[in-house]
Protein backbone atom coordinates (compact mmCIF):
# COMPACT_ATOMS: atom_id res chain seq x y z
CA UNK A 1 0.00 0.00 0.00
CA UNK A 2 0.72 3.73 -0.28
CA UNK A 3 1.31 4.00 3.38
CA UNK A 4 4.10 4.85 5.68
CA UNK A 5 6.56 2.03 6.21
CA UNK A 6 5.83 0.86 10.36
CA UNK A 7 2.11 -0.31 8.52
CA UNK A 8 3.72 -2.07 5.79
CA UNK A 9 2.08 -5.55 5.31
CA UNK A 10 3.36 -9.03 5.65
CA UNK A 11 1.99 -9.83 2.56
CA UNK A 12 4.28 -7.56 0.66
CA UNK A 13 6.83 -10.71 0.59
CA UNK A 14 4.16 -11.75 -2.37
CA UNK A 15 5.08 -11.21 -6.07
CA UNK A 16 2.12 -9.18 -6.83
CA UNK A 17 2.96 -7.11 -3.51
CA UNK A 18 6.63 -6.53 -4.40
CA UNK A 19 6.37 -3.28 -6.19
CA UNK A 20 5.53 -1.69 -2.45
CA UNK A 21 9.55 -1.44 -1.76
CA UNK A 22 9.75 1.86 -3.51
CA UNK A 23 7.72 3.26 -0.51
CA UNK A 24 10.02 1.62 2.07
CA UNK A 25 12.76 4.76 1.90
CA UNK A 26 9.41 6.93 1.00
CA UNK A 27 6.74 6.30 3.69
CA UNK A 28 3.32 7.66 3.05
CA UNK A 29 0.09 7.08 3.91
CA UNK A 30 -2.51 8.11 1.66
CA UNK A 31 -4.77 9.19 4.55
CA UNK A 32 -2.97 11.46 6.01
CA UNK A 33 -3.75 14.56 4.21
CA UNK A 34 -5.01 17.58 5.78
CA UNK A 35 -7.92 19.39 4.21
CA UNK A 36 -8.07 22.56 6.48
CA UNK A 37 -8.53 24.39 3.34
CA UNK A 38 -11.07 22.81 1.47
CA UNK A 39 -10.36 20.60 -1.66
CA UNK A 40 -6.48 22.34 -1.95
CA UNK A 41 -5.23 21.23 1.97
CA UNK A 42 -2.17 21.89 3.19
CA UNK A 43 0.47 19.71 3.90
CA UNK A 44 1.20 17.75 7.23
CA UNK A 45 4.87 17.78 9.26
CA UNK A 46 7.41 16.12 7.01
CA UNK A 47 7.39 12.65 7.70
CA UNK A 48 4.47 12.49 6.14
CA UNK A 49 5.06 14.61 3.51
CA UNK A 50 5.69 12.50 -0.08
CA UNK A 51 3.35 11.30 -2.62
CA UNK A 52 -0.15 11.30 -1.51
CA UNK A 53 0.18 15.82 -1.10
CA UNK A 54 1.28 15.58 -4.21
CA UNK A 55 -1.79 13.22 -5.57
CA UNK A 56 -4.56 15.41 -3.72
CA UNK A 57 -2.93 19.07 -5.29
CA UNK A 58 -2.87 17.73 -8.67
CA UNK A 59 -6.05 16.63 -8.89
CA UNK A 60 -7.60 18.13 -11.52
CA UNK A 61 -11.43 19.02 -11.31
CA UNK A 62 -13.65 21.29 -13.64
CA UNK A 63 -13.89 24.82 -12.58
CA UNK A 64 -17.77 24.72 -13.04
CA UNK A 65 -17.53 21.73 -10.25
CA UNK A 66 -15.57 23.10 -8.19
CA UNK A 67 -17.46 26.33 -7.96
CA UNK A 68 -20.66 24.72 -7.48
CA UNK A 69 -18.64 23.43 -4.26
CA UNK A 70 -18.24 26.71 -2.90
CA UNK A 71 -22.03 26.82 -2.19
CA UNK A 72 -22.90 24.71 1.01
CA UNK A 73 -25.77 22.43 0.58
CA UNK A 74 -26.26 22.72 4.10
CA UNK A 75 -24.68 22.72 7.84
CA UNK A 76 -25.28 19.08 8.02
CA UNK A 77 -22.71 18.46 5.29
CA UNK A 78 -20.51 21.45 6.17
CA UNK A 79 -20.62 19.65 9.79
CA UNK A 80 -20.09 16.43 8.55
CA UNK A 81 -17.03 17.48 5.98
CA UNK A 82 -14.98 18.81 8.24
CA UNK A 83 -15.55 16.36 11.38
CA UNK A 84 -14.30 13.92 8.45
CA UNK A 85 -11.19 15.93 7.45
CA UNK A 86 -10.26 16.15 11.54
CA UNK A 87 -10.55 12.38 12.16
CA UNK A 88 -8.57 11.54 8.67
CA UNK A 89 -5.90 13.89 10.25
CA UNK A 90 -6.03 12.24 13.97
CA UNK A 91 -5.66 8.80 12.01
CA UNK A 92 -9.52 7.62 13.27
CA UNK A 93 -9.57 5.87 9.71
CA UNK A 94 -12.94 3.94 10.27
CA UNK A 95 -14.72 7.19 11.84
CA UNK A 96 -13.38 9.22 8.83
CA UNK A 97 -14.68 6.32 6.49
CA UNK A 98 -18.29 6.65 7.96
CA UNK A 99 -18.08 10.49 8.05
CA UNK A 100 -17.00 10.89 4.62
CA UNK A 101 -19.96 8.64 3.66
CA UNK A 102 -22.73 9.97 5.37
CA UNK A 103 -21.14 13.46 3.60
CA UNK A 104 -21.06 12.11 -0.04
CA UNK A 105 -24.94 10.68 0.44
CA UNK A 106 -25.47 14.47 0.75
CA UNK A 107 -23.23 15.60 -1.81
CA UNK A 108 -22.38 12.86 -4.25
CA UNK A 109 -20.68 15.70 -6.65
CA UNK A 110 -17.85 16.13 -3.94
CA UNK A 111 -14.84 15.32 -5.67
CA UNK A 112 -12.57 16.09 -2.52
CA UNK A 113 -14.60 13.33 -0.83
CA UNK A 114 -14.53 10.53 -3.17
CA UNK A 115 -10.75 10.74 -3.00
CA UNK A 116 -10.51 10.93 0.85
CA UNK A 117 -12.59 8.04 0.94
CA UNK A 118 -11.15 6.33 -2.21
CA UNK A 119 -7.23 6.57 -0.40
CA UNK A 120 -8.48 5.82 2.99
CA UNK A 121 -10.27 2.25 1.75
CA UNK A 122 -6.94 1.86 -0.54
CA UNK A 123 -4.96 2.89 2.76
CA UNK A 124 -6.58 -0.34 4.84
CA UNK A 125 -7.20 -2.34 1.98
CA UNK A 126 -10.36 -2.25 1.03
CA UNK A 127 -9.69 -2.15 -2.61
CA UNK A 128 -13.04 -3.37 -4.05
CA UNK A 129 -14.59 -0.25 -1.80
CA UNK A 130 -11.77 2.21 -3.25
CA UNK A 131 -11.72 1.40 -6.78
CA UNK A 132 -15.53 2.15 -6.88
CA UNK A 133 -14.78 5.87 -4.97
CA UNK A 134 -12.20 6.15 -7.70
CA UNK A 135 -15.00 5.05 -10.32
CA UNK A 136 -17.05 7.91 -8.99
CA UNK A 137 -14.48 10.50 -8.73
CA UNK A 138 -13.81 9.66 -12.61
CA UNK A 139 -17.51 10.53 -13.92
CA UNK A 140 -16.64 14.08 -12.62
CA UNK A 141 -12.70 14.40 -13.60
CA UNK A 142 -12.52 11.49 -16.24
CA UNK A 143 -9.21 12.99 -17.80
CA UNK A 144 -7.64 13.20 -14.21
CA UNK A 145 -4.66 10.37 -14.83
CA UNK A 146 -3.83 10.40 -10.77
CA UNK A 147 -7.21 9.08 -10.34
CA UNK A 148 -7.15 6.64 -13.26
CA UNK A 149 -3.55 5.10 -11.55
CA UNK A 150 -5.41 4.81 -8.83
CA UNK A 151 -8.27 3.31 -9.54
CA UNK A 152 -5.53 0.76 -12.59
CA UNK A 153 -3.76 -0.06 -8.55
CA UNK A 154 -7.12 -1.33 -7.04
CA UNK A 155 -7.95 -3.67 -9.81
CA UNK A 156 -4.27 -4.63 -9.72
CA UNK A 157 -4.68 -5.73 -6.04
CA UNK A 158 -8.36 -7.49 -6.90
CA UNK A 159 -6.58 -9.59 -9.76
CA UNK A 160 -8.59 -7.41 -12.68
CA UNK A 161 -5.27 -7.30 -14.97
CA UNK A 162 -6.67 -6.67 -18.04
CA UNK A 163 -8.66 -3.00 -16.65
CA UNK A 164 -5.73 -2.61 -14.32
CA UNK A 165 -3.20 -2.12 -17.51
CA UNK A 166 -6.07 -0.37 -19.46
CA UNK A 167 -6.17 2.09 -16.72
CA UNK A 168 -2.58 2.67 -15.83
CA UNK A 169 -2.16 2.82 -19.38
CA UNK A 170 -4.57 5.91 -19.22
CA UNK A 171 -2.48 7.66 -16.13
CA UNK A 172 0.63 7.59 -18.27
CA UNK A 173 -1.13 8.98 -21.17
CA UNK A 174 -3.33 11.78 -19.25
CA UNK A 175 -0.30 12.41 -16.80
CA UNK A 176 -0.13 12.00 -13.02
CA UNK A 177 1.32 14.29 -10.16
CA UNK A 178 5.00 15.37 -10.96
CA UNK A 179 6.70 12.82 -8.37
CA UNK A 180 8.98 10.95 -8.68
CA UNK A 181 7.78 7.39 -6.38
CA UNK A 182 4.66 7.72 -7.96
CA UNK A 183 6.03 7.55 -11.81
CA UNK A 184 8.04 4.43 -10.71
CA UNK A 185 5.08 2.56 -9.50
CA UNK A 186 2.97 3.35 -12.26
CA UNK A 187 5.91 2.17 -14.72
CA UNK A 188 6.69 -1.38 -13.02
CA UNK A 189 2.89 -2.20 -12.33
CA UNK A 190 2.80 -1.56 -16.44
CA UNK A 191 5.79 -3.51 -17.25
CA UNK A 192 4.80 -6.48 -14.88
CA UNK A 193 1.43 -6.24 -16.48
CA UNK A 194 2.54 -6.47 -19.37
CA UNK A 195 4.61 -9.01 -18.78
CA UNK A 196 2.19 -11.42 -17.82
CA UNK A 197 0.63 -10.89 -20.78
CA UNK A 198 3.50 -11.91 -22.40
CA UNK A 199 3.94 -8.47 -24.17
CA UNK A 200 7.83 -8.79 -23.78
CA UNK A 201 9.36 -6.24 -25.88
CA UNK A 202 7.04 -3.55 -24.33
CA UNK A 203 7.68 -4.84 -21.04
CA UNK A 204 11.06 -4.41 -21.81
CA UNK A 205 11.38 -0.93 -22.56
CA UNK A 206 8.83 0.32 -19.52
CA UNK A 207 10.88 -1.53 -16.73
CA UNK A 208 14.07 0.27 -18.99
CA UNK A 209 12.40 3.01 -18.58
CA UNK A 210 12.55 2.45 -14.84
CA UNK A 211 16.54 2.31 -14.73
CA UNK A 212 16.88 5.34 -16.89
CA UNK A 213 14.98 7.40 -14.14
CA UNK A 214 17.38 6.14 -11.85
CA UNK A 215 15.18 2.82 -10.12
CA UNK A 216 16.75 0.02 -9.91
CA UNK A 217 15.76 -2.82 -7.14
CA UNK A 218 15.61 -6.56 -7.18
CA UNK A 219 12.06 -7.26 -8.51
CA UNK A 220 12.57 -4.41 -11.21
CA UNK A 221 15.65 -5.99 -12.12
CA UNK A 222 14.66 -9.63 -11.93
CA UNK A 223 11.12 -8.54 -14.06
CA UNK A 224 13.63 -7.50 -16.82
CA UNK A 225 15.66 -10.57 -16.67
CA UNK A 226 12.22 -12.32 -17.35
CA UNK A 227 11.48 -9.59 -20.32
CA UNK A 228 14.57 -10.66 -21.76
CA UNK A 229 14.66 -13.79 -21.70
CA UNK A 230 10.52 -13.69 -22.83
CA UNK A 231 9.71 -16.30 -19.94
CA UNK A 232 6.93 -15.91 -18.07
CA UNK A 233 7.06 -15.27 -14.12
CA UNK A 234 5.07 -18.42 -13.49
CA UNK A 235 8.01 -20.35 -15.44
CA UNK A 236 10.67 -18.58 -13.01
CA UNK A 237 14.00 -21.00 -11.97
CA UNK A 238 13.86 -21.75 -8.15
CA UNK A 239 15.56 -18.79 -6.30
CA UNK A 240 18.78 -20.37 -5.50
CA UNK A 241 19.21 -22.24 -9.05
CA UNK A 242 22.18 -20.88 -11.36
CA UNK A 243 19.14 -19.85 -13.89
CA UNK A 244 17.67 -17.61 -10.95
CA UNK A 245 21.22 -15.94 -10.76
CA UNK A 246 21.46 -15.69 -14.93
CA UNK A 247 17.62 -13.80 -14.83
CA UNK A 248 18.57 -11.27 -12.41
CA UNK A 249 22.26 -10.78 -13.97
CA UNK A 250 21.05 -10.40 -17.22
CA UNK A 251 18.01 -7.95 -15.70
CA UNK A 252 21.09 -5.68 -14.12
CA UNK A 253 23.23 -6.01 -17.74
CA UNK A 254 20.02 -4.55 -19.59
CA UNK A 255 19.35 -2.27 -16.33
CA UNK A 256 23.06 -0.32 -17.61
CA UNK A 257 21.17 -0.55 -21.01
CA UNK A 258 18.74 1.30 -19.83
CA UNK A 259 20.91 3.99 -18.73
CA UNK A 260 23.21 3.50 -21.53
CA UNK A 261 25.91 1.93 -20.09
CA UNK A 262 26.82 -0.22 -23.22
CA UNK A 263 30.31 -0.70 -22.23
CA UNK A 264 29.27 -2.10 -18.65
CA UNK A 265 26.24 -4.23 -20.02
CA UNK A 266 28.62 -5.89 -22.26
CA UNK A 267 31.40 -6.66 -19.54
CA UNK A 268 28.05 -8.32 -17.49
CA UNK A 269 27.27 -10.48 -20.56
CA UNK A 270 30.63 -11.57 -21.18
CA UNK A 271 31.49 -12.78 -17.93
CA UNK A 272 27.97 -14.69 -17.98
CA UNK A 273 28.80 -16.27 -21.42
CA UNK A 274 32.02 -17.22 -19.86
CA UNK A 275 30.45 -18.76 -17.23
CA UNK A 276 27.35 -20.10 -18.75
CA UNK A 277 28.00 -21.04 -22.51
CA UNK A 278 24.90 -22.72 -22.98
CA UNK A 279 22.29 -21.69 -20.77
CA UNK A 280 19.33 -21.44 -22.90
CA UNK A 281 18.24 -18.75 -25.00
CA UNK A 282 22.04 -16.70 -23.99
CA UNK A 283 23.71 -16.45 -27.06
CA UNK A 284 20.06 -15.29 -28.45
CA UNK A 285 19.94 -12.76 -25.87
CA UNK A 286 23.54 -11.08 -25.84
CA UNK A 287 23.24 -11.23 -30.07
CA UNK A 288 19.81 -8.73 -29.16
CA UNK A 289 21.63 -6.90 -27.08
CA UNK A 290 24.73 -6.20 -29.45
CA UNK A 291 21.87 -5.29 -32.19
CA UNK A 292 20.96 -2.75 -29.60
CA UNK A 293 24.58 -1.35 -29.27
CA UNK A 294 24.88 -1.40 -33.13
CA UNK A 295 27.22 -4.16 -32.97
CA UNK A 296 25.55 -5.98 -36.27
CA UNK A 297 28.70 -7.66 -37.19
CA UNK A 298 29.29 -9.61 -33.49
CA UNK A 299 25.79 -9.72 -33.13
CA UNK A 300 25.06 -12.39 -36.13
CA UNK A 301 27.72 -14.70 -34.83
CA UNK A 302 25.39 -15.14 -31.83
CA UNK A 303 22.32 -16.11 -33.19
CA UNK A 304 24.12 -18.25 -35.26
CA UNK A 305 25.69 -19.91 -32.20
CA UNK A 306 22.07 -19.81 -30.79
CA UNK A 307 20.56 -22.13 -33.60
CA UNK A 308 23.96 -24.63 -32.92
CA UNK A 309 22.36 -24.95 -29.66
CA UNK A 310 18.70 -25.29 -30.31
CA UNK A 311 18.10 -26.00 -33.89
CA UNK A 312 14.37 -24.99 -33.80
CA UNK A 313 14.90 -21.62 -31.89
CA UNK A 314 12.49 -19.38 -34.06
CA UNK A 315 13.38 -15.57 -33.26
CA UNK A 316 17.02 -16.02 -33.62
CA UNK A 317 15.94 -17.18 -37.29
CA UNK A 318 14.00 -13.91 -37.25
CA UNK A 319 16.96 -12.01 -35.93
CA UNK A 320 19.65 -13.34 -39.13
CA UNK A 321 17.13 -12.71 -41.72
CA UNK A 322 16.25 -9.60 -40.13
CA UNK A 323 20.30 -8.52 -40.41
CA UNK A 324 21.15 -10.51 -43.64
CA UNK A 325 18.15 -7.97 -45.28
CA UNK A 326 20.10 -4.98 -44.47
CA UNK A 327 23.23 -6.52 -46.06
CA UNK A 328 22.63 -9.47 -48.32
CA UNK A 329 19.15 -10.22 -48.53
CA UNK A 330 19.63 -13.59 -50.59
CA UNK A 331 21.39 -15.07 -47.93
CA UNK A 332 18.19 -14.00 -45.83
CA UNK A 333 15.78 -15.76 -47.71
CA UNK A 334 16.08 -19.30 -46.30
CA UNK A 335 15.87 -18.37 -42.80
CA UNK A 336 12.62 -16.16 -42.90
CA UNK A 337 11.21 -19.24 -45.12
CA UNK A 338 12.32 -21.58 -42.30
CA UNK A 339 10.33 -19.00 -39.71
CA UNK A 340 7.42 -18.74 -41.60
CA UNK A 341 7.34 -22.61 -41.57
CA UNK A 342 8.46 -22.90 -37.91
CA UNK A 343 5.60 -20.09 -37.09
CA UNK A 344 3.14 -19.65 -39.93
CA UNK A 345 0.89 -17.79 -37.91
CA UNK A 346 3.24 -15.13 -37.10
CA UNK A 347 2.38 -12.04 -39.45
CA UNK A 348 6.22 -10.53 -38.59
CA UNK A 349 7.78 -13.48 -40.06
CA UNK A 350 5.54 -13.29 -43.47
CA UNK A 351 6.40 -9.42 -43.71
CA UNK A 352 9.96 -10.56 -43.58
CA UNK A 353 9.74 -13.44 -45.70
CA UNK A 354 7.88 -10.54 -48.30
CA UNK A 355 10.25 -7.89 -48.07
CA UNK A 356 13.24 -10.56 -48.54
CA UNK A 357 11.60 -11.76 -51.91
CA UNK A 358 11.03 -8.06 -52.61
CA UNK A 359 14.48 -6.97 -52.33
CA UNK A 360 15.35 -10.08 -54.47
CA UNK A 361 13.23 -9.82 -57.11
CA UNK A 362 10.51 -12.63 -56.18
CA UNK A 363 7.79 -10.06 -56.66
CA UNK A 364 5.18 -12.42 -57.19
CA UNK A 365 5.85 -14.33 -54.13
CA UNK A 366 6.45 -11.65 -52.21
CA UNK A 367 2.77 -10.28 -52.72
CA UNK A 368 0.89 -12.98 -50.58
CA UNK A 369 3.65 -12.83 -47.92
CA UNK A 370 3.45 -8.95 -47.64
CA UNK A 371 -0.75 -9.35 -47.93
CA UNK A 372 -0.57 -11.33 -44.55
CA UNK A 373 1.99 -9.20 -42.79
CA UNK A 374 -0.78 -5.95 -44.18
CA UNK A 375 -4.02 -7.61 -41.92
CA UNK A 376 -1.95 -7.47 -39.08
CA UNK A 377 -0.12 -4.65 -39.33
CA UNK A 378 -2.83 -2.44 -41.05
CA UNK A 379 -0.83 1.03 -39.39
CA UNK A 380 2.07 0.13 -41.15
CA UNK A 381 2.83 2.51 -43.58
CA UNK A 382 5.81 0.42 -44.93
CA UNK A 383 3.79 -2.19 -45.78
CA UNK A 384 1.66 -0.46 -47.97
CA UNK A 385 5.11 0.99 -49.28
CA UNK A 386 6.13 -2.54 -49.87
CA UNK A 387 3.17 -4.05 -51.37
CA UNK A 388 2.70 -1.38 -53.81
CA UNK A 389 6.15 -1.73 -55.35
CA UNK A 390 5.01 -5.75 -55.56
CA UNK A 391 1.76 -4.35 -56.93
CA UNK A 392 3.67 -2.24 -59.96
CA UNK A 393 6.61 -4.74 -60.64
CA UNK A 394 3.98 -7.41 -61.49
CA UNK A 395 1.69 -4.90 -63.25
CA UNK A 396 -1.57 -4.90 -60.90
CA UNK A 397 -1.72 -1.21 -61.11
CA UNK A 398 -4.74 0.12 -59.83
CA UNK A 399 -3.83 -1.98 -56.17
CA UNK A 400 -0.16 -0.09 -57.17
CA UNK A 401 -2.04 3.23 -56.75
CA UNK A 402 -4.10 1.91 -53.47
CA UNK A 403 -1.55 0.73 -51.92
CA UNK A 404 0.60 3.85 -52.36
CA UNK A 405 -2.53 6.17 -51.54
CA UNK A 406 -2.49 4.45 -48.14
CA UNK A 407 1.40 4.45 -47.43
CA UNK A 408 0.99 8.52 -48.43
CA UNK A 409 -1.75 8.65 -45.87
CA UNK A 410 -0.34 6.98 -42.98
CA UNK A 411 2.77 8.83 -43.43
CA UNK A 412 1.29 11.95 -43.26
CA UNK A 413 -0.18 10.77 -39.75
CA UNK A 414 3.17 10.31 -38.53
CA UNK A 415 4.38 13.45 -39.15
CA UNK A 416 7.39 14.52 -36.88
CA UNK A 417 9.01 11.01 -36.88
CA UNK A 418 11.50 9.57 -38.91
CA UNK A 419 10.86 10.02 -42.49
CA UNK A 420 14.00 7.85 -43.82
CA UNK A 421 11.51 5.51 -45.75
CA UNK A 422 9.62 8.05 -47.64
CA UNK A 423 11.37 7.69 -51.20
CA UNK A 424 11.67 4.13 -50.73
CA UNK A 425 14.72 3.34 -48.90
CA UNK A 426 14.97 -0.25 -46.42
CA UNK A 427 13.23 0.59 -43.02
CA UNK A 428 15.69 1.16 -40.96
CA UNK A 429 14.70 -1.54 -38.16
CA UNK A 430 12.72 -4.21 -38.66
CA UNK A 431 10.91 -4.31 -34.72
CA UNK A 432 8.16 -7.38 -34.06
CA UNK A 433 7.16 -6.08 -30.71
CA UNK A 434 6.75 -2.63 -32.00
CA UNK A 435 5.04 -3.19 -34.92
CA UNK A 436 2.82 -4.83 -32.63
CA UNK A 437 2.21 -2.60 -30.14
CA UNK A 438 1.44 0.24 -33.15
CA UNK A 439 -0.88 -1.97 -35.06
CA UNK A 440 -3.14 -3.38 -31.91
CA UNK A 441 -6.61 -2.78 -31.67
CA UNK A 442 -7.87 -0.66 -28.47
CA UNK A 443 -9.46 -3.90 -26.86
CA UNK A 444 -6.10 -5.55 -26.61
Amino acid sequence: MIRAASAYPAKAANDHHRWQLFFYTYPVRLSSLQHRQGFLGTFLPSQFASVAVLLLFSLEVSPVLLESQTKPTSMSFDSLSKRAAESREADRVDEAVSLYKRALVLRPRWPEGWWSLGTLEYDRNNYPVAAKAFQRLLVLAPKHGTAHLMLGLCEFEMGQEEAALKNIQAAEKLGVAQNSQLFQVMLYHEGVLLLRKAKYEHAQEVLQQLCRNGAENADIVRSLGFSVFRLSPKAAPPETSPGASVIQRVGHAECLVGRKKFDEARAEYKSLLAEYPEFPDIHYVYGHFLLEANDTEGALPEFEKQLDLTPGHLNARLQIAAVKYRVHSAAGVPYAEQAVQLAPHLPFAHYLLGLLYADTGQYAKAIPELEIAQKAFSNEAQVYFALGNAYARTGRKEDAAKARLTFARLNQQKAGESTDNVHGQKPRELDQGKLERENRQPDQ
